[in-house]
């Protein structure tokens, strides 16, 4: 039909959004899904990340007592380890708020999410006071060895992507 000049039709289109209709799964529905599609929806859990970085560590640390001088422990391998605890404490830490999160029994979005934020602000709290405070009471630490084993130790967060 072609409208008349100065001719609207009685209903507005734009009055009557189109409403969505979004289905709620419940619990066991998730998990009958997730039991179909095992392979995408296998979980990873965080401490094995943890685990992940204190190998990591004790594997640079390894390597900065065999190629530091001198051979065996030294300042090289004692750097590496504070690197290691520069990046597996706070993580510990973050978790740890976490893992109290989940146990509340107050849990909802708002209180997880208020333990996310905290749980963070520790991590990089505890993070800048790890590293001032070696710069300071530790004497003659090196920096290369304690920089290259915080850095290892922070990326094995990419490596729960081949865990996957």
């Amino acid at each position: 039909m072609i409208p008349q000049k100065n001719h609207f039709s009685d209903v507005d289109e734009w009055d009557k959004p189109e409403e969505e209709v979004f289905r709620v799964y419940s619990k066991a529905e998730i998990d009958a899904l997730q039991q179909q599609n095992a392979s995408k929806y296998r979980s990873l859990s965080p401490w094995k990340i943890i685990l992940a970085q204190v190998l990591i560590t004790l594997v640079s640390m390894l390597f900065w007592s065999f190629f530091g001088e001198p051979v065996g422990v030294s300042l090289y391998t004692q750097s590496a380890f504070l690197g290691g605890l520069i990046s597996v404490l706070p993580s510990a830490l973050f978790l740890t708020r976490l893992e109290l999160a989940k146990k509340s029994q107050k849990l909802n979005p708002g209180s997880f999410l208020a333990a996310l934020v905290s749980g963070e602000f520790i991590k990089i709290a505890v993070t800048l006071m790890l590293f001032v405070g070696i710069a300071y009471l530790v004497p003659g630490v090196l920096w290369v060895p304690l920089l290259v084993t915080y850095l290892l130790a922070l990326k094995c967060v990419w490596l729960a992507w081949l865990w996957r």
